[in-house]
């Protein structure tokens, strides 16, 4: 049996992650080697044919109709009832084709359109109360996270690890974010800088740091759960690495391009790509590709014109090569590294050839 099979197992619901787990560790224990595992796999699943892309097609239209039909009824109902059934629909549908049908996109879809009713219902519902409009955003976004956090209880699926994460940082944006702040998403690249620079704008590039650095040690409690990847707390690792990979890294080089310059930013990226071989997500080294482009440029004295050309060649180069060598690159990183705290419940690494 392939570690594919088990995947398979697993998520079929046959056997359970710690089971498929267990029989992959006898099986290279009984081989004495671990050339049998998937060291080329960063295991991600959108869909699983093309059944489940026609069926979310199916229903994305059934919910916009559903959703028109309950809308017809107009009046408080159209603000307010009409999301929450919408939500309650897709609970209600995501029993069959998330539970008993196990499919990913499907599920995914339902997913959205719950987390979209519950944040327009409670928006509605705290404006026509009355609430100031900070904090409608602030209790929207939150209580729109604690129902994402109900449904990865009832339903398991990781994708609503990747919701969770983003209702709860619309909610710390909101509780930080100035009229400044967001005034500067529309002033183009220097307000983007200013936005989440440390210096500049404390607060709100502080809470983008924290938020990074919570979502990452969640993906990492994840991620050691499932060392070989198998099943679903790999892929809940890998949503909450999709939120905190742009959170810390943005963060980080912005501040340091800022205020301590290009040399800087460069030995940050050595770090992120360092980081990024250790625990074996390629998601830290994709957030970090235009300031990696920004080092090239630099190192390279590219100006303008045909200079950036040379720029993506060199860029483009990089990224395919640490990308086909990634499994000897690490090998090679984690061999170098001392033992450390946790570094056998990473995914193992194998041979450097």
């Amino acid at each position: 049996m392939t570690p594919e099979d088990l995947r398979a197992a697993v998520a079929a619901g046959i056997l359970s992650e710690a089971q498929a787990a267990s029989l992959l560790a006898l099986a290279n224990d009984r081989s004495g080697q671990r050339a049998t595992l998937p060291s080329e796999d960063e295991p991600f699943e959108f869909f699983r044919g093309f059944s489940e892309i026609f069926i979310s097609i199916g229903l994305i239209i059934l919910l916009t109709g559903v959703t028109g039909l309950l809308a017809a009824f107009g009046g408080f109902a159209l603000l307010t009832l009409v999301p929450l059934a919408t939500a309650g629909i897709a609970w209600w549908w995501a029993g069959y084709f998330t539970l008993k049908r196990r499919m990913t996109l499907p599920s995914m879809v339902l997913a959205t359109a719950f987390g979209i009713g519950i944040v327009i219902f409670a928006f509605t519902l705290l404006a026509q109360a009355g609430v100031e409009e900070r904090m409608i955003a602030i209790a929207g976004f939150a209580l729109s996270a604690l129902a994402m956090v109900a449904w990865y209880r009832r339903f398991r699926l990781p994708f609503a690890a990747f919701l969770t994460g983003g209702f709860t940082l619309g909610a710390i944006y909101a509780f930080t974010a100035s009229a400044a702040n967001l005034a500067g998403l529309f002033t183009g690249l220097h307000g983007y800088r200013s936005l989440f620079d440390l210096g500049e704008s404390p607060a709100f590039a502080t809470a983008t740091l924290l938020f990074g650095i919570g979502a990452f040690l969640t993906g990492m409690w994840f991620d050691t759960r499932d060392p070989h990847r198998l099943g679903r707390h790999s892929a809940t690792a890998f949503w909450c690495h999709l939120l905190a990979a742009p959170a810390l890294v943005n963060t980080v080089a912005v501040t340091l391009l800022n205020g301590g310059g290009i040399l800087f930013l460069a030995v940050a990226l050595v770090l992120i790509t360092i980081l990024a071989l250790v625990i074996d997500r390629r998601s830290f080294l994709t957030a970090a590709i235009a300031y990696i482009a920004l080092v090239i440029a630099w190192a390279m004295g590219a100006g303008g014109g045909t200079s950036w050309i040379f720029v993506l060649l060199t860029l483009g180069a990089f990224i395919t090569a640490i990308g086909t060598w990634w499994v000897q690159l690490r090998a090679k990183v984690m061999q170098m590294l001392p033992d450390f705290p946790g570094k056998s419940r990473l995914p193992p690494y194998g041979s450097t050839e």
